[in-house]
């Protein structure tokens, strides 16, 4: 068997299966709901973090999931939306949302793999771009929600912009 063989058959994968490999190799929690469903949970520093991944074969694409655990009650959903204008507007991979049957704050992302073609780097990278931005913005959240902050002030005391060079 050739190297560019094994390459064909590599491309050829399921990208559930190629992310499977990966979670595994991470020693991270995870269950298969199916062909096309996997979800998994990965430790952060403030909570943990549960992705659920799904491919949608009409689409040739792969969602990627992470709902907060936490809830935004009505009272605080204005202050949530200022804050998530300005969260998602860095933001260039993926957005947050706030569902307002239960106001569950959720981060989303999709990418599209022409002919299933993805590789597993692409997987990886998928789900460590959410990981990235859950981290950074979940304690912008909190000061929204829990510490009864502005979005402004959520913003200046956890969201920190690096300017210059060190």
């Amino acid at each position: 068997m050739s190297l560019a063989y094994r390459e064909d058959i590599a491309a050829a994968d399921h990208p559930l299966d190629m992310l499977e490999r990966s979670v595994e190799d991470n020693g991270w929690p995870f269950e298969r709901a199916g062909r096309d469903e996997l979800n998994l949970s990965v430790a952060g520093r403030w909570c943990d973090h549960h992705f659920s991944f799904t491919w949608r074969e009409d689409l040739q694409s792969l969602h990627l999931s992470s709902a907060f655990d936490m809830r935004v009650e009505a009272t605080r959903r204005q202050e949530v939306a200022n804050l998530l204008v300005h969260v998602n507007a860095k933001l260039w991979i993926g957005h947050f949302d706030l569902w307002p049957e239960d106001g569950t704050l959720i981060y989303r992302h999709a990418m599209i793999f022409p002919e299933a073609m993805a590789s597993a780097s692409q997987c990886e990278a998928l789900l460590n771009l959410a990981v990235e931005a859950c981290e950074y913005y979940y304690p912008a959240f909190q000061f929204v929600l829990w510490g009864g902050k502005t979005a402004q002030e959520a913003i200046a005391a956890a969201v920190l912009e690096c300017a210059g060079e060190a």
